[in-house]
């Protein structure tokens, strides 16, 4: 089972002929390949498993996955 939760694609280039981006995780950023999601855009929100974008995400799907994780995080530290 993956879990993952949505990044905002800030940034697309190249590395080693392959298609890259930089993922911003609520002020943390990471690389991930973008080759299985030709279609991603600067912009978009982005689930990265392993390094790699494996869906893209429009901004209402993205907003429900992270007040989700929000509700998680907050039962959690209240344990």
């Amino acid at each position: 089972m993956c879990l993952a939760v949505p990044g905002k694609l800030i940034e697309i280039f190249d590395e080693a002929s392959l298609k890259m981006g930089r993922i911003d995780y609520n002020g943390t950023v990471t690389k991930a390949c973008l080759e299985y999601v030709p279609e991603a855009r600067v912009g978009q929100y982005a689930l990265v498993h392993a390094g790699f974008a494996i869906s893209i995400l429009d901004e209402e799907e993205a907003r429900h996955s992270l007040a989700a994780w929000q509700e998680l995080k907050e039962k959690m530290e209240g344990l």
